[in-house]
């Protein structure tokens, strides 16, 4: 998709989307990531540490969110910043019929800026009806 500043209102939905996670999406973002923290495959263990069971890692929750701007910008290089705070942990149940957590993705354009061909995407990042990222904003120079 080709974006032009001139096509785009502050307020304007880029779009949503919902990620399917399951303990096998985690398993391969670990051997990627190297972080083999057990709280993202040992269900004991996570219980153990006082979570509600196997979390997804932080840094796969950011990712996925910002497919949406990537799919959006056409072009995974427009993307010059992108930063949120994590508030919530995404649990993901070990299913073997589905996936064991969903992540709801919305992007609103918050900002745009034409001096430098910027505009900044706010996202709204949700699981089980709660907010897991807050402040995520990414940064898409469109040309």
């Amino acid at each position: 998709m080709s974006v032009s500043l001139e096509q785009l209102e502050i307020g304007q939905q880029i779009g949503t989307t919902t990620i399917e996670v399951t303990r096998a999406d985690l398993i391969r973002y670990a051997g990627a990531s190297g972080d083999f923290n057990p709280i993202h495959w040992n269900e004991r263990f996570a219980r153990s540490v006082e979570l509600p069971g196997v979390i997804a890692h932080g840094m796969f929750t950011m990712g996925a969110a910002v497919q949406l701007v990537v799919d959006w910008a056409g072009d995974p290089a427009a993307v010059v910043d992108y930063q949120t705070r994590f508030t919530k942990p995404v649990p993901v149940e070990d299913l073997d019929d589905g996936p064991g957590a969903e992540i709801e993705v919305t992007g609103v354009l918050g900002a745009i800026d034409a001096d430098n061909s910027t505009a900044r995407v706010d996202l709204t990042v949700t699981s089980a009806g709660q907010k897991v990222l807050v402040k995520a904003q990414a940064v898409v120079r469109l040309w």
